[in-house]
């Protein structure tokens, strides 16, 4: 785990070990989380497969709409792979 300091927003890295067949619902969550800015999810040896920028506010109403060709692409991937890592860059502060 690492961290960045600001004045007023603190950036954390976080990495979940994840079964293929749970990777969609997985990134599905943490998009419904809200203080998530990058989703990076990688093979077993950190090759990474997809990098999802976020932005503040992206759970909000039918932003979700907007993340569905997404989660076909995750859950194509995962179909190929046995488990994936799931990085997650959080934010706390700031603007929220």
């Amino acid at each position: 785990m690492s961290e960045e300091q600001g004045p007023e927003e603190r950036t954390w890295t976080e990495e979940i070990d994840v079964a293929a067949n749970e990777v969609v619902d997985t990134v599905r969550e943490l998009i419904h989380q809200g203080n998530v800015r990058r989703i990076i999810i990688r093979r077993a040896n950190d090759e990474v497969l997809l990098e999802i920028p976020l932005t503040a506010g992206v759970a909000v109403g039918s932003a979700m709409a907007f993340f569905t060709p997404i989660l076909a692409a995750v859950g194509a991937l995962a179909a190929l792979l046995a488990s994936v890592k799931v990085q997650v860059v959080r934010v706390e502060g700031g603007e929220d």
